[in-house]
C-alpha cells in the first residue's frame, strides 16, 4: 500500500532571491519559435484530448504557447475557459468539472490533465472524482502534498472566503494521490512555492521528476515540454516511468 503520509514539517518560505529571479524570469516573454523549434523533435500524438488548468491569478493566455505545442503534436486541447483563476471557487470547480465530462463525452476518450501550480492542484482533485474519465496527471511546479509555504499565501487566504474546499482542513484526504498514472514536474529554483511539496507520493504509476527552472516559466519551459511530449505520447493503459 502507498503511503499517504503528509509532510513531516512545514517547508521554509523560498529564499528571497529565488523570488525575485523567478519574477523577473516571468517577465520575459516567450522566445520567438520555441514552438516550432520544439515540435522538431517531438513524438507525435494520438489525438487523445487534453486540458490544461493555468495557475494561481492567470488565465488561459499564460497557457497559449503550451497548448499550441501539444496542438502541433496532433492533440485535441482545451484551455479551462474560465477566466483567471481565482482559487477553487464553486464557479471553477464547477466549470472545469463541466469541461471534462463534455470533453470526455466529445471524443469518448478518457482526457489528460495538465495544471500548472494552483492549476495542477484543481486537476488533482478533479482526476481524483473522475479516474474513469482521466488518461493520466502532469502537474507542473504543484503543491500537491501540504504542508506548503509560498509568499503569496496571504494573498490567497484573502480570496478563501470565495472558495468551496478548503484543503487545509483536511490534510490526509488533500495527500492522496489520484488512482491514475501522475508526473510531478518541479524544480528545487522554485521561488513561489517549497519545492518539497510539489512531488507526489511515491506508488505505483506514480513519479516526480525534477527539472531547471523557475515558476513561474513551467510552463513554457522546453525541458517540460519534452517531458510532457514524452509521457503523452505513451499507449493508452501503457504507462511506464519517465527515462531519461
Amino acid at each position: 500500500m502507498a503511503s499517504t503520509d503528509s509532510l513531516p514539517t512545514k517547508p521554509k518560505l523560498p529564499p528571497l532571491h529565488l523570488t525575485l529571479l523567478g519574477a523577473a524570469a516571468h517577465l520575459v516573454p516567450p522566445r520567438a519559435g520555441m514552438v516550432a523549434s520544439a515540435l522538431k523533435a517531438a513524438p507525435r500524438g494520438d489525438g487523445h484530448p487534453v486540458i490544461v488548468v493555468p495557475s494561481f491569478l492567470r488565465g488561459d493566455g499564460n497557457t497559449a504557447p503550451l497548448r499550441r505545442f501539444l496542438a502541433g503534436c496532433g492533440y485535441a486541447v482545451d484551455g479551462w475557459g474560465l477566466g483567471t483563476n481565482l482559487g477553487p471557487t464553486a464557479a471553477a470547480l464547477n466549470g472545469i468539472d463541466a469541461l471534462l465530462g463534455a470533453v470526455h463525452r466529445r471524443h469518448r476518450r478518457k482526457v489528460t490533465l495538465i495544471g500548472h501550480s494552483l492549476g495542477g492542484v484543481i486537476a488533482r482533485e478533479l482526476a481524483k472524482q473522475y479516474p474513469d474519465q482521466v488518461r493520466q496527471l502532469l502537474v507542473l511546479a504543484s503543491p500537491i502534498r501540504l504542508p506548503t509555504a509560498s509568499p503569496l499565501e496571504p494573498v490567497y487566504k484573502l480570496l478563501t472566503r470565495w472558495h468551496r474546499v478548503d484543503p487545509t482542513s483536511a490534510v490526509a484526504a488533500f495527500n492522496l494521490p489520484p488512482d491514475v498514472p501522475v508526473t510531478a514536474i518541479y524544480t528545487k529554483s522554485d521561488g513561489i512555492v517549497a519545492w518539497q511539496s510539489c512531488r507526489e507520493i511515491e506508488g505505483e504509476r506514480r513519479e516526480s521528476i525534477e527539472i531547471r527552472g523557475a515558476h513561474g516559466t513551467m510552463v513554457r519551459s522546453p525541458a517540460a515540454w519534452r517531458l510532457i511530449a514524452d509521457r503523452l505520447a505513451q499507449p493508452e493503459g501503457a504507462w511506464r516511468p519517465y527515462q531519461r
